[in-house]
Formats: structure tokens, C-alpha cells, sequence
């Protein structure tokens, strides 16, 4: 938006990006998103204004998504195809997401209450202005939801329904299984992470408060990597490609240089 808007008002050095997430009163974080000609300084001016607004702001490059809209994207997505696969149904891998990964909500149930049709067209977006890389492929599997009006809470059908004395799924999965099902997750999310911190989308300790005050993840994703070894997430990550040949599964080149050094990313 800001590179139709500064042009078109011709206030292209003060023009800057704030970010709010749904429900803005509720939710901390703010994204500050300077353009390619903001004025030097704004952005500390607007993170202390954010901060005067019992808000907590991060910086962050203006590319796709900003932090969390990218780094986010393998949450859903690998989750659906972790479902398309046959692996878990969707009421399992959410409760492998909550239990033994440690998030508040499933990733079928988060889609639900955003919305199928706001998380797809989210998807779509960042896919289109990445140029379609493979790593953001909509799914097939969300553009039926979409389509045929099951869009979550606010329709009364999503993944799961709504309607009054509508029956509970239960989960149905292996102790092994869960645990294999947050690994894969996991590892895509720590990818996307690395991946904004080797292209300067923000810090390090930006892209980790983003995601644990913008989507309430138990963990900032860097530091959590740091857990097991970036060894380990390579590991996970080029058994991945190697079983699918895919480039959705491509390691970032930040996190094949920290597995190669034994380094960390918030030490």
C-alpha cells in the first residue's frame, strides 16, 4: 500500500507502515515498516510512539508479509499437508501442535477462527509476491474451504463445525507420531525464520518477539532452534527434500552456515 500512497500524497519521506494484528486492542505487537525513501529517524520515532502506546513495536524491512505474515505461512500450510498426506487427521495434528508442541491452538482451529478466507488470501498474496517460490503454494485443499463458504467460525463450518450439538473430532495419533508431526512443522517455521534474519527482514530478537507477541507462539523460533542445534533442523529439513525433491523443503543458506559453524542464533 505505501508504494501506491506515498507517490499519489507526494510525502514520501514522512510516509512509514504500522502493522496492528487482530483485535489491534487486544494484540501487542506492531510491525514498523519503513519504505525504500522514509526519512531517517522515523523509524525510532514511531517505535517510541508504539511503545507510548503500551504497544511493543519491531522493525522490519517491507517485503511480503513483513515478519509474522511470512515466517507463519509452514504453521498452516505444512499442517494441511501434513493432512492431504494421510499422516494425521486435523483434530490430531492439532492436538499434537498443542500437546507436545506447546501452542495455544491448533493450526486448523487458528484458520478457523481467522477465517479460511482471510489466511488463504494471505497465502496467495505472499505466494504471488514471491513470486510463486514453492515454499508459499497455496493449498488446494484451502481453496475448496474457501470456495464452497466453510470459512471457519463466522460461517459455522471451517475444518470443524459449529452448529449446536455438533460432534468433537477426536484425536486419533501416536505419541511417535505427534511428535514426528511438530518436528516437521517446526523445522519449516525455524527455516522461514532463519530465512528473514539472512535476507535483513528484521533482528534476530525482532523476528523471535514478533512471533511470540504477534501469534502467541510459546517460543521465539530462532531461540528454539538454538534448543536442539541448527544442526538438527538441517538434518530434519534435508531428509524432507530428499523424500519429496522438492524446493519447498530447501534449507535457508543461514541455517546451513550456522549447522556448518555449530553457531547459534541468539547466544
Amino acid at each position: 500500500m505505501r508504494h501506491f500512497l506515498a507517490p499519489q500524497i507526494d510525502l514520501s519521506h514522512p510516509v512509514i507502515g504500522l502493522h496492528f494484528f487482530n483485535p489491534a486492542p487486544l494484540m501487542p505487537l506492531v510491525e514498523v515498516v519503513p519504505g525504500m525513501v522514509t526519512a531517517p529517524g522515523l523509524v525510532d520515532q514511531c517505535m517510541e510512539l508504539v511503545r507510548g502506546w503500551g504497544k511493543v513495536p519491531v522493525a522490519c524491512k517491507d517485503t511480503p508479509g513483513f515478519i509474522v505474515n511470512r515466517v507463519a505461512r509452514p504453521f498452516y500450510g505444512e499442517s494441511i499437508r501434513i493432512y492431504e498426506e494421510g499422516i494425521a487427521g486435523m483434530a490430531s495434528i492439532d492436538h499434537a501442535i498443542k500437546t507436545v508442541g506447546g501452542f495455544r491452538m491448533g493450526p486448523f482451529e487458528l484458520m478457523d477462527l481467522i477465517g479460511n478466507d482471510v489466511n488463504f488470501a494471505v497465502t496467495s498474496s505472499v505466494w504471488r509476491a514471491f513470486f510463486h517460490d514453492p515454499r508459499y503454494t497455496p493449498s488446494l485443499t484451502q481453496q475448496r474451504q474457501v470456495e464452497s463458504g466453510r470459512w471457519g467460525r463466522k460461517t459455522g463450518h471451517g475444518y470443524y463445525s459449529y452448529a449446536d450439538g455438533a460432534p468433537v473430532q477426536a484425536p486419533q495419533v501416536t505419541e511417535a507420531t505427534a511428535k514426528a508431526i511438530v518436528e516437521r512443522v517446526l523445522a519449516m517455521l525455524i527455516n522461514e525464520a532463519a530465512d528473514a534474519l539472512f535476507l535483513q527482514v528484521a533482528s534476530a530478537a525482532d523476528i523471535d518477539l514478533a512471533m511470540t507477541k504477534g501469534v502467541n507462539y510459546p517460543k521465539g523460533l530462532l531461540a528454539w532452534a538454538d534448543e536442539l542445534g541448527t544442526a538438527h533442523w538441517l538434518g530434519v529439513l534435508e531428509a524432507l527434500q530428499a523424500e519429496y525433491g522438492e524446493d519447498r523443503y530447501r534449507p535457508s543458506p543461514l541455517l546451513r552456515r550456522m549447522a556448518r559453524n555449530g553457531a547459534k542464533f541468539r547466544s
